[in-house]
């Protein structure tokens, strides 16, 4: 059976008109995405605040204070420098949505399928990979908020996935 095509959007903050939106838009995904089984982890190491951001920059700052306070979990003799948000949780997936674009790698991934659906890298660069189906369903949901759906995004054409052969070249 083929796999899904898939729809790279980007979705860096100064491509919204309001920061906010990027963050509306990424909250939804993650309350869609859910039941398809995802996790979403972000590096808690220098955190900061974007400049793109306008409302809630003080409590922004209040969960990058207090993510600095928390040690670094332990897994046997390594340390894990990587924080796991439970998306089934309101607040948990609030600061999430919030600290994923302060963080230098943030990521919603599958494991089941080890597909990558989100990701922030470098404070700066955000890109969503949706196979079709997650796509009409995450469409579809912004479309029933009543979120506006950036024209980039509805214009985006969706890419069959190379052979599991031939990636990597």
């Amino acid at each position: 059976m083929p796999e899904e095509a898939v729809t790279t959007l980007r979705a860096e903050l100064n491509g919204f008109e309001r920061a906010e939106v990027g963050f509306a838009l990424l909250e939804t995904f993650l309350q869609v995405a859910g039941p398809w089984g995802v996790e979403a982890v972000l590096d808690p190491r220098r955190l900061l605040l974007p400049d793109e951001m306008t409302d809630d920059r003080a409590l922004v700052q209040g969960l990058i204070e207090q993510s600095a306070r928390r040690p670094p979990e332990k897994w046997g003799p390594f340390t894990v420098h990587e924080r796991r948000f439970d998306l089934d949780d309101d607040q948990a997936r609030w600061d999430y949505t919030r600290l994923a674009y302060c963080s230098s790698a943030a990521t919603v991934w599958a494991r089941a399928r080890s597909t990558t659906y989100f990701e922030v890298v470098n404070h700066h660069r955000a890109t969503y990979w949706l196979p079709e189906s997650l796509k009409d369903q995450y469409f579809a949901t912004l479309e029933a908020k009543r979120w506006q759906i950036p024209p980039s995004w509805l214009a985006a054409v969706p890419k069959q996935p190379k052979p599991w052969w031939r990636r990597g070249r």
